[in-house]
């Protein structure tokens, strides 16, 4: 008898199983739709109208109008896939709309939709043809396990009749041709009776003394169309495709088992080749799905991470554009890395997709309104700088000096309290308050030299300073009386007056370059150096409001310009791996940078201070 191992053989059951699978449509349940992974492929060249429910209901009524055995089951999903995409979409956007009307979103409750009740009557009728397609498919293949049971029974009979061999064989042949005409039987009980009429088949052979040169033509028939077969599977080993190997070794079992005995000393052989590579095809099939298992886990794992990275980014503390631009590239960014990652399980891949697809259509959401928001409120800014201005250069040309400066320092303090203005309108209005500003105080100091006398005489005490600073030997002596005699003289500068204003930048520009040396001699923080400088200059300026609230404009820009560096180097920080020497590097060297701009800050805060006390 011939030797058979069933367990190497392609999975017969699973087969069956797959050829009489019930479609499964549940029409009350949805599915929902992911970004990709259709159910059925179309050409990539072909152009369709964009589909609708009632477009995607007419083509499941001329399904539901086919013949059960014309009903594909990848295309029955597909429909349905397509049209609860749009009616998921459908009460999003109902959902949206209720919320908006100041509804509570668990109030919420779809309407019913004729056409959603349309199409499931559609799948139902579809499941009702495929439970009967079965069922008849179940009942002949009984039919013909009935038989082919027969069959064998009458062969187990004709075997052990061992007078009547020569007279029954022609019988035996048309049985076993017979057999293999037989259309399948259930899956659970193919491999016994196939094993049974094998079994049958070679007892008939093995056993009774047939015509030997009948037996022998017959064995070596056989065994050139098994050989055939071992060559095909051969061939399968260089297949690429793994499930075509695998499916046409599935056929190559199938072809098999239709061909008779072959001679008894090359049984073993012969079936060892065949089992060796069907057992190297179905291991390779059997590896492929287990990658694939791993991928999609991979897959899952990274999406996952995609997800809760950006839920937890806050977008509820974003204020600025800046803030806002810079998250947006987080989001874009994420949005690219998904695109790249494959497919997760189809368990999870959709839920997945759901997920992330949420919460970046909230950050879009809330950008938006933020961005609305922000326009009305540059608007209404915009409108009360206007109006300062009006009220600025209709108090330019009076000559009520004290009342009118009064005036216009009380205008520039609330000027200084409204926010920004849009970019296009902020040079252009300030440009226009400051004019009116800077008319009325020059008019002004043109209407007060009473006091010119008294800066002549400023100016000269503030020369005699810079030659008291010139004259400190820092040579000799102990250093920290030098620095307290500078910082005296410094003291001292401070205490006098203002100096005619043609004479102002000359004297203050040759103050400052004996402190830089003096500072660079004692060895005196240079930072220390400029903030005394500005002190000086601020003191200079006295109460000139209109150049104070220039200065401190000017400071807040800068001040704004440093913070917003900061955010952006503290961003990109957080991308930066100090894994590698080059990484360990760059990392250092960012954070010298962000200190530094860190020290620029407070500097920039502290003369801000200073400005303010003069206000």
């Amino acid at each position: 008898m011939e030797p058979r191992d069933t367990s190497m053989l392609p999975n017969q059951d699973a087969k069956d199983h797959t050829m009489n699978e019930e479609v499964n449509i549940t029409a009350s349940e949805p599915m929902h739709q992911e970004e990709s992974q259709p159910a059925s492929e179309e050409p990539a060249s072909a152009v369709h109208e964009p589909a609708t429910k009632e477009s995607l209901l007419e083509e499941v009524k001329v399904l539901a109008g086919k013949d059960a055995a014309d009903i594909a089951n990848d295309e029955v999903a597909h429909l349905k896939q397509k049209f609860y995409a749009l009616r998921n979409e459908e009460q999003r956007l109902e959902r949206e709309a209720f919320v908006a009307a100041g509804n509570a979103a668990d109030a919420y409750e779809p309407a019913a939709d004729e056409i959603e009740e349309a199409f499931k009557a559609a799948l139902s009728t579809i499941k009702e043809k495929k439970a009967e397609q079965r069922a008849a498919i179940e009942a002949e293949q009984q039919q013909n396990y009935e038989r082919k049971k027969a069959i064998v029974d009458k062969l187990v009979e004709m075997s052990c009749d061992a007078d009547n061999v020569n007279r029954v064989f022609p019988q035996v042949r048309e049985m076993q041709n017979e057999f293999k005409e037989i259309g399948e039987v259930p899956a659970p009980m193919a491999a016994d009776l196939w094993k049974n009429y094998q079994d049958a088949v070679e007892r008939f052979y093995d056993q009774l003394k047939i015509n030997k040169e009948l037996r022998d033509y017959d064995f070596k028939k056989n065994l050139t169309e098994k050989e055939a077969l071992v060559a095909e599977a051969e061939k399968l080993r260089e297949e690429e495709d793994v499930i075509a190997a695998f499916r046409k070794l599935q056929t190559l079992h199938e072809q098999w088992r239709q061909i008779g005995p072959v001679p008894k000393e090359v049984r073993e052989e012969i079936w060892g080749k065949f089992k060796e590579i069907s057992a190297e095809i179905n291991k390779r099939y059997q590896a492929f799905f287990e990658e694939r298992k791993a991928q999609e886990r991979q897959n899952e794992e990274a999406k996952t991470a995609i997800c809760e990275r950006i839920e937890a980014l806050d977008f509820a503390s974003l204020g600025t554009y800046a803030a806002w631009d810079e998250m947006t590239k987080q989001i874009i960014a994420a949005q690219e890395e998904w695109k790249k990652i494959g497919y997760a399980s189809r368990k999870s891949n959709n839920a997945l997709f759901a997920r992330f697809r949420e919460t970046c259509d909230k950050f879009f959401a809330a950008k938006a309104e933020f961005f609305h928001h922000m326009k009305d409120v540059l608007a209404k800014n915009l409108e009360r700088k206007i109006a300062l201005c009006e009220r600025a250069e209709a108090l330019k040309d009076s000559t009520e000096w004290r009342k009118t400066a009064d005036e216009l320092a009380a205008l520039q303090k609330e000027w200084k309290t409204i926010g920004a203005v849009a970019k296009k309108h902020s040079d252009q209005v300030w440009r226009r308050f400051l004019a009116a500003c800077d008319y009325f105080f020059e008019q002004k100091k043109k209407n007060t030299s009473g006091t010119r006398r008294t800066e002549r005489a400023n100016l000269e005490q503030k020369r005699e300073i810079i030659d008291k600073l010139k004259a400190i030997d820092t040579t000799a002596g102990d250093r920290a009386e030098s620095v307290k005699k500078v910082k005296d003289l410094q003291t001292e500068w401070q205490s006098v007056g203002h100096v005619p204003f043609s004479e102002k930048d000359a004297v203050y520009e040759a103050y400052r370059a004996v402190c830089n040396e003096l500072y660079e001699k004692l060895d005196m923080s240079q930072r220390g150096s400029r903030m005394a400088s500005f002190e000086n200059t601020i003191n200079e300026i006295g109460n000139d409001q209109n150049r104070l609230y220039r200065e401190r404009e000017r400071l807040m820009r800068a001040y704004e310009q440093r913070r917003s560096e900061l955010q952006t180097y503290e961003n990109n920080l957080g991308f930066l791996s100090a894994k590698s020497k080059n990484g360990d590097t760059m990392l250092r060297d960012m954070q010298r940078r962000m200190q530094r701009i860190k020290d620029d800050i407070a500097d920039l805060e502290k003369k801000i201070k200073v400005i303010d006390s003069k206000l």
